[in-house]
């Protein structure tokens, strides 16, 4: 055995001084769902409503140790981490300096500064991340502070282990399979090192969001490597690359134990865990849980660990996710359509609708010189189904019409 159970012990130990042991839940919903003991390891209800504090604290702790007139810090983050920087920042009584972009929203500034109150600055610089990372960067080296990495650091790596060694304690027992969420790996990679040398039975699953697969990129190129372009709707774990000490302590996953959840779908899963069960979750605290569908015949019987990672979820963004998920699940469609230019096509064209359809966008502007015009419609109806009947009334009525709800390009530029 190596040193590292022995290490992530030890910074559990120290993170008590901070905030208690996260709740292991066994949710009943779910379990009966898929016919299984489903436990719910709740870091969303951290202090900082995440797990990534313990990493930020233990790193800070370790640097503190080593080098105790260290006190300035810098991290360059839009969201979780900053947080859990800034709340470590004010339990050490040092200076932490946070980059955010630019386009970060108020709700997470205003949450990091009340975290880290006087002891942290916030500075706002660059329209994406990359530039936000490099004025950090510049900023760190010049001032001589020390940059805290949000993953791709062996002493972050130990802290977000913290969450393997609760739970085992918690659950009393090895459980049968681990869900990870995955962004830049720091906290399945310190979950999966400390549980594979202590509970070798413990089986894992990974997810990552569609349009940030970078663990998955990293398994395929047998090395970490950039994807070109990153969905950015699953902040919390849409990460262009994993890290290189996260990848080392990864590298034996197989490429089949990393699920892949549309970010749709994870929409889906927010508003039910939301509206069943009143648990908040932000798009990458609902990973673990979003995969659950296609795990169901594996897990038949057995004991499941699904680590919610994070409840950082600004409510002004609930009618996109409402329309996300009612997209995904076929209830909500978007049709560009040629209506003709005539008294009386508008009450024909309603009549093709059923009863269960309602119109929630409609876009026509009428133009001379012109026997058709295009109509920009949305619809929501109460059963899926009940598209298909709809089409095949507009095909025989003769229209022409384009279904743009699933063509991200048009969808974004005008919806």
């Amino acid at each position: 055995m190596t040193a590292f159970p022995a290490l992530a012990r030890a910074a559990t130990a120290a993170l008590r001084d901070l905030f208690p042991e996260t709740p292991l839940q066994r949710n009943d919903f779910l379990s009966a769902r898929y016919d299984a003991e489903i436990w719910l390891k709740r870091e969303d209800l951290s202090p900082v409503r995440s797990y990534k504090l313990r990493g930020a604290f233990n790193a800070m702790r370790k640097v503190r140790a080593t080098r105790p007139d260290q006190h300035q810090f810098v991290c360059a983050s839009a969201g979780n981490h900053a947080q859990g920087m800034a709340y470590a920042c004010r339990h050490f009584d040092v200076k932490g300096t946070i980059f955010m972009p630019v386009t970060t929203p108020q709700q997470k500034i205003d949450k990091t500064r009340v975290f880290g109150a006087s002891n942290v600055e916030i500075v706002l610089t660059g329209d994406y991340f990359d530039q936000t990372l490099a004025a950090a960067q510049a900023w760190c080296a010049e001032a001589q502070a020390h940059f805290l990495s949000p993953f791709d650091d062996p002493d972050v790596i130990e802290g977000q282990a913290s969450v393997g060694v609760e739970l085992l304690e918690q659950l009393g027992r090895a459980p049968d399979l681990v869900v990870l969420p995955v962004g830049g790996g720091g906290l399945a990679s310190g979950v999966t090192s400390y549980l594979r040398e202590v509970a070798p039975e413990t089986g894992f699953r990974f997810v990552e969001p569609l349009g940030g697969a970078s663990l998955t990129a990293a398994l395929m190129e047998g090395a970490p490597a950039k994807l070109s372009r990153v969905n950015s709707f699953v902040d919390g774990a849409a990460v262009a690359r994993v890290g290189d000490h996260t990848f080392r302590r990864l590298s034996w996953v197989d490429q089949s134990d990393v699920l892949l959840a549309p970010e749709d779908r994870i929409c889906v899963t927010m508003l039910e865990m939301l509206n069943h069960e009143g648990i908040v979750l932000e798009p990458a605290g609902a990973l673990s849980v979003d995969v659950l569908p296609e795990l169901a015949e594996e897990i038949r019987g057995k004991t499941v660990v699904c680590v919610t990672s994070g409840g950082n979820f600004d409510f002004e963004r609930l009618p996109e996710v409402k329309e996300r998920a009612q997209r995904y699940a076929g209830l909500k469609k978007y049709f560009i359509l040629r209506m003709p230019q005539r008294p009386g096509a508008l009450r024909e064209f309603l009549n093709l609708l059923g009863p269960d359809d309602d119109i929630t966008r409609f876009e026509y502007l009428k133009k001379s010189a012109r026997n058709f015009g295009s109509v920009l419609i949305g619809i929501e109806t109460r059963s899926a189904e009940g598209f298909s009947g709809f089409t095949a009334r507009m095909d025989a009525a003769g229209l022409a019409f384009r279904d743009i709800t699933a063509d991200e390009t048009l969808s974004e530029f005008l919806i």
